[in-house]
């Protein structure tokens, strides 16, 4: 294929398609899956604290293998690692639907996190490789926006499909659309995008990073036991042994320089590890509070829950696109600052006797704040980096995001152990879970407050 065919508007568009398609798979089967988790619960007799691991693990796996598959993508290929990711994704995800009880569901979903991971290690890597950077925001924009449609379809569909046809069918449709996205990705993808072939994978760095990461979201989840602190404790040191170690290697897993001397890069990374660290329970807390303080069945839940995702997916473009022609870090922070104040009216004002037309405006208003915020944080962070280091950068955007959606997990898990105990949630326990929501959502406002900070001070490339 010529280089001006690879330059094309046309080729540059199919890939974006290839690229957008396997974005919705995630954001769907989630959102979706937030409101059958009652009834697998439910079914498989799981506490709340269990119930909270179906979300957990696959967080954890995907987390874990990001930053060393966006290295294997730099030396084997970006097609090659996103394509085998897309097969893995497809086959785990039809056998979720077989799960036979939560042990083996749990497995699974762990499992389904390592195709996850070499499918969103690379997904962003491969946009930017095809769009200059003056083209950038507006791709980034339409990809998110992809993401955000696929979460607004999700909590609908997800209601409807659990009554109708049960939560099985959930996975069987997400993993039909993983076989249509590989298929399409196939046939459009021709470059391998290989930056750094023939060089030595860093096994050992990989290690210490995954033992690192595995040990302090685990720790999170067993807060507040001593095993806990002693985990996150073993995790810091262990962070502190991979900066080390991959400072001195000569082909790491993860290039440390891009934290310690590129600033954009470094806080706007951090802001999206505390956004994601504050929004990521909105969805599983909303969905338990509209199910089981409320009493509305799940497809009921699911047309409120679309909300927030519509608007973000309406306004996520436009997003995008402003961020390629003023500075990204001040859209994203003002952004940032929107949701920071929405967490704090859901924490103060939502009780069992809110009407659902103050819940609606919350969630719109948050759909508002993830628009701004997102898609023009990304274009800051990809637009930080050389074109050799974007797979690391695409990585790194994905693990701090899940990084700090698994933290969120941790605290929310934590919460409920505290407040609810092994109970299962249930609309006997709604006073407890009220508290719940209450405690959360103050704590992930406070820190939401933090990244606003971190937003705006990622003004340049320098330390």
């Amino acid at each position: 294929m010529s280089v001006n065919t690879l330059s094309s508007k046309s080729y540059k568009n199919r890939i974006l398609f290839a690229a957008c398609l396997s974005s919705s798979l995630v954001p769907f089967m989630g959102s979706s899956l937030n409101l059958a988790l009652p009834h697998i619960a439910r079914e498989f007799s799981m506490s709340g604290i269990t119930q909270s691991w179906i979300p957990t693990v696959y967080l954890l796996s995907t987390a874990i293998l990001q930053v060393p598959f966006g290295r294997l993508a730099d030396i084997w290929g970006k097609r090659n690692v996103f394509i085998t990711g897309l097969c893995i994704f497809a086959v785990t995800t039809f056998l979720c639907g077989f799960a036979s009880d939560g042990a083996s569901l749990i497995v699974l979903r762990t499992l389904q996190g390592i195709g996850s991971a070499m499918t969103f290690s690379t997904n962003v890597a491969i946009i930017s490789s095809v769009f200059p950077p003056k083209e950038r925001g507006t791709a980034m924009g339409i990809n998110a926006a992809t993401v955000y449609v696929s979460i607004a379809a999700g909590p609908s569909l997800g209601g409807f499909i659990t009554q109708s046809l049960g939560w099985e069918f959930i996975f069987f449709i997400a993993a039909s659309l993983a076989t249509l996205s590989l298929v399409c990705s196939l046939i459009v993808m021709k470059e391998a995008w290989v930056e750094s072939k023939g060089e030595p994978f860093d096994m050992k760095g990989s290690v210490i990073y995954g033992f690192a990461v595995m040990t302090l979201i685990y720790g999170l989840t067993v807060l507040p036991r001593i095993t806990g602190f002693m985990l996150i404790a073993l995790s810091t040191l262990l962070f502190v042994v991979f900066v080390k170690t991959e400072s001195k290697e000569k082909y790491p897993v993860f290039k440390i320089h891009l934290f310690t001397g590129n600033r954009i890069f470094r806080m706007s990374s951090a802001a999206a590890l505390v956004n994601y660290a504050a929004t990521f329970p909105i969805g599983f807390l909303v969905s338990l509070y509209l199910q089981e303080v409320k009493m509305m069945d799940a497809q009921s839940a699911g047309l409120i829950l679309i909300v927030q995702p519509v608007v973000q997916s309406v306004l996520s473009p436009f997003a995008g696109k402003l961020s390629d022609r003023i500075q990204p870090r001040r859209i994203a922070s003002a952004g940032m600052a929107l949701i920071a104040v929405v967490l704090f009216l859901i924490a103060w004002f939502i009780t069992p006797e809110s009407s659902t037309g103050v819940l609606l405006v919350m969630l719109g208003l948050l759909g508002v704040g993830f628009a701004a915020f997102s898609s023009p944080n990304t274009n800051a962070i990809m637009g930080s980096v050389e074109r050799k280091n974007y797979s690391m950068a695409s990585a790194t955007t994905g693990t701090v995001r899940l990084m700090g959606q698994a933290f969120s997990m941790g605290i929310t898990t934590m919460i409920i152990s505290i407040v609810i105990g092994k109970q299962a949630i249930t609309p006997e326990v709604s006073d407890s879970l009220m508290k719940v929501i209450h405690i959360t959502f103050i704590i992930f406002a406070v820190i939401c407050a933090f990244g606003v900070y971190a937003s705006a001070m990622a003004k340049d490339k320098t330390a």
